[in-house]
Order: C-alpha cells, then sequence, then structure tokens
C-alpha cells in the first residue's frame, strides 16, 4: 500500500492578500485613489501595550470611598488672561459642523458641558446651537480660514490654531459635496454640492517665526483674554511641541496617528505619522527641556478610549487627552442596529467607512436633514456625559491604586510595558525589569 500526502491547500500571499489585491482592482478600474473617514485600520503599538504598578508595599493605595482623588485640569494658564478650568481631564476635539450634523455638534456640546469640559469647533465656522450649548467653546483656526471671523474669536473660550491632524500630518481636510449642504456652503463661502478639500498649510506663514506672530495677532483680536492652542500632529512630537512652545502657545495638542478625520486617503491614514504611544514622551521631554513642562500644557489625542487610556497618557506626561471618535460611538455613531442601513451603504457598523459619504444612518456624519432628525441631542448628550463619567472614574480608580490623590501625579514609574515597541517607545521597563531599549548606561 503506497501512502499519499494528502494534498495541501493553497497558500495566499502575506504581501499581496486579499484586500491588497481589490485595492490593486479597483485602481486599476477606476483611476482614483480610496477615500475614506476614520482612522488607521492597521494593528500599532498602543496604551492597550502598557500596564500599571498598582500599591502594595513600597506604596500605599487610597480608598475610593473615603479619600478623594482630584481630576480637574486648567489650560491656558501661561498668557492667557481667561485660562479655561475643566472638572476632568478629557477634552471633545474638534469635528466640524459639515462632517457632522448640527444635532451631532449640538449633542457634544451638550455632553461636554454636562461633564464640565471643553468641546471643539473643527473646521468651517461655529454655529449659535454650538456655541449655546457649550460652556466652553475652543475655536478652530485652520488653514482654510472657513468660517472665520473675529466675531467668533472673540465669543470663543480659546482658540486652537491647527497645523497639522493625526489621521493626515502634512495633508488638508476633505469635504465630499454630497455633504456640502445650503449652510454648510453659505458658512464656508462655497459652492453647494462640490467637493471641498481644503489646504494643508496656512497662506500667510510657512514657520515657527510666523506662527509667532499669528499667535500674537490672535491675541490682540481676543484682548489676550483666550488661550491659544497649537495642535500638531504625530510626526516630529519632539521638534513640533518645542516649535509650537517657543511661538507662544498656551497649549500643545498633540494628535498620533490613531485619530481620525471625516474623509482623506487611505494611504494617508496608514501610512502617514506616528503611533500615539511614540508621541508622548518626546513631546513631555521637549516641555521639561525648556522647562515649560506643566506651564504649557499638553493635550493627546489618537485612540483615546477609556480611563486606563486617560491614565497612562497622564503618567507619561500629558495634562489632559481629547476624543473624537470614541465620542461620536457615544452619542451613537456606527449603532449596529443600524447594520442593515450600513451594509446598504456597502460598510458595516463599526466600519467608519462611510463618514465621507454624507449618508450615515445614525444621523451623526450627514448633512441629510431626515437623517440627521434620528439624532436627539439631549439624550446623546447626555450618553456622551455618562460616556466621559465612567472615563473619570476609572482613571481615578486607577489612580487611587497606585497611591495617587490626583491624576497628575501619575508617573512613568506607575507603568510598565509588555512589548519591546512600547518600552522604547514609552520609556518604561519591561515588564519583569528594569530596562527598556536605549535606556542611559545599557
Amino acid at each position: 500500500m503506497t501512502y499519499q500526502n494528502p494534498p495541501m491547500p493553497p497558500r495566499k500571499s502575506a504581501t499581496f492578500d486579499d484586500h491588497t489585491m481589490a485595492e490593486i482592482r479597483r485602481a486599476a478600474a477606476t483611476g482614483i485613489y480610496d477615500i475614506r473617514g476614520g482612522g488607521t485600520k492597521r494593528k500599532l503599538p498602543h496604551l492597550d501595550d502598557l500596564l500599571f504598578l498598582g500599591a502594595s508595599m513600597s506604596r500605599y493605595p487610597l480608598e475610593g470611598y473615603r479619600e478623594t482623588c482630584g481630576t480637574g485640569v486648567t489650560l491656558g494658564t501661561r498668557f492667557a488672561k481667561k485660562p479655561i478650568a475643566l472638572k476632568i481631564p478629557i477634552t471633545i476635539a474638534g469635528m466640524s459642523f459639515g462632517s457632522l450634523s448640527a444635532n451631532a455638534k449640538e449633542a457634544l456640546g451638550r455632553g461636554a458641558t454636562l461633564a464640565g469640559t471643553s468641546t471643539t469647533t473643527g473646521d468651517g465656522g461655529m454655529t449659535d446651537e454650538e456655541r449655546g450649548h457649550s460652556d466652553i467653546l475652543v475655536y478652530q483656526y485652520l488653514p482654510s480660514r472657513y468660517g472665520m471671523n473675529p466675531r467668533d474669536l472673540r465669543r470663543a473660550d480659546a482658540i486652537e490654531v491647527v497645523v497639522g491632524q493625526g489621521a493626515k500630518p502634512g495633508g488638508g481636510g476633505m469635504l465630499l459635496g454630497q455633504k456640502i449642504s445650503d449652510r454648510v456652503a453659505a458658512m464656508r463661502d462655497l459652492p453647494k454640492g462640490i467637493d471641498q478639500r481644503s489646504a494643508c498649510r496656512h497662506p500667510d506663514w510657512t514657520g515657527p517665526d510666523d506662527l509667532e506672530i499669528k499667535i500674537g495677532e490672535l491675541r490682540e483680536i481676543t484682548d489676550w483674554e483666550k488661550p491659544i492652542y497649537v495642535k500638531v500632529g504625530g510626526a516630529r512630537p519632539y521638534y513640533d511641541t518645542a516649535l509650537a512652545a517657543k511661538a507662544g502657545a498656551d497649549v500643545v495638542v498633540l494628535d498620533g496617528m490613531q485619530g481620525g478625520t471625516a474623509a482623506t486617503q487611505d494611504v494617508f491614514i496608514e501610512h502617514v505619522g506616528q503611533p500615539t504611544l511614540a508621541c508622548i514622551r518626546p513631546a513631555a521631554q521637549a516641555l521639561q527641556d525648556l522647562g515649560l513642562h506643566r506651564s504649557v500644557q499638553l493635550v493627546i489625542s489618537g485612540g483615546i478610549r477609556s480611563g486606563a487610556d486617560v491614565a497612562k497618557a497622564i503618567a507619561l506626561g500629558a495634562d489632559a487627552v481629547s476624543i473624537g471618535t470614541a465620542a461620536l460611538v457615544a452619542i451613537g455613531d456606527n449603532d449596529p442596529a443600524y447594520e442593515e442601513e450600513y451594509r446598504e451603504l456597502g460598510s458595516t457598523a463599526g466600519a467608519y467607512d462611510d463618514w465621507h459619504e454624507g449618508r450615515d444612518p445614525a444621523g451623526i456624519t450627514t448633512q441629510d436633514p431626515e437623517l440627521a432628525a434620528r439624532l436627539d441631542p439631549v439624550r446623546a448628550g447626555r450618553k456622551l456625559a455618562n460616556y466621559l463619567k465612567v472615563m473619570t472614574l476609572e482613571a481615578q480608580t486607577i489612580a487611587r491604586a497606585c497611591g495617587h490623590n490626583h491624576l497628575h501625579n501619575l508617573e512613568p514609574e506607575d507603568l510598565v510595558a509588555l512589548t519591546l515597541e512600547a518600552a522604547a517607545m514609552a520609556r518604561v521597563p519591561l515588564a519583569g525589569t528594569d530596562w527598556y531599549p536605549g535606556k542611559a548606561g545599557f
């Protein structure tokens, strides 16, 4: 009897996988690059790769039911006459009216207000609904200048000069024609229904010296009252943070590549920038080297989802964090209840491929009046406030377990890393050792 080996199943290439093959065929058929919303989908080193060392013998934990743990943070203490005081170190990132519906923007304002924190306008200007329902509103000043006017600069509580975004550092924004409604077109001085592409850099300055002049102009317009933020994408965090601080920023917002976007090229989202985890320590180090750490506040964004993420970012040197995608999920985006409708769009709940399409069944990333009406801004605002409350409680729980009575007392010594990559990026020891790659003396 002759033994025969069973036939081996065919092997597919790891380089030319099914998705890559489909993209090659799509590009060959259309001659158009892929545009989508959301953030990177590749697996990257992230805050999940860090663990906290709870208190034991060397430190005593705090009792949650009788020992307080502070969460407040004040942003803009360097130069602004009226810095903003937040009850929690979690803010809502800039997401424009245009990319989001008016109801969604209102919900974000309501939720942030209930939680005692700030929300941010995004590209395209300030709506009266957003201003009316946001106790603390940050006004984004972008290269496009869409909707920008001195009145709204003065109505804001802080101004965020956007140099870059984590999903596309070095690239401008996109808003496709299906989301350019009559109101969006009027606010941005654009033709209705025509694709919009924002500039990738500010038209009146090209470097940090010009930025210093621009910050001075903004301070004069607002009588030095408003904190001035500078937002940069996670590309060269040490130098970008240092230059922003030297230009006069009160706050540096640093957005890693896990941050989302309304729409841009898929190749940008997946192949440009650095993971959020890799950005925090260099940025904090830049401020420390300038003697400005905690004097110039550092806000970290890009893939923040839980109280553990908040606590880890603060332990690595941040003063606060900012959330975007997570906030949209909290108010109802990509709800599996709409799975059938997401499939009709060629997507699925949780894929975030549909943000640029303008047909969001949840009524959030759309300008369609019927779809937008599905979102109740009052109920959605309460859901966001609940989520922010849970995140804060989770961060407090961790801080108390590490023996700290304020979130800002968390420090790198409270952390260990699970992988060599995370140890190198966060500059904390690999678990079970006192070593990380690049540590002096090794």
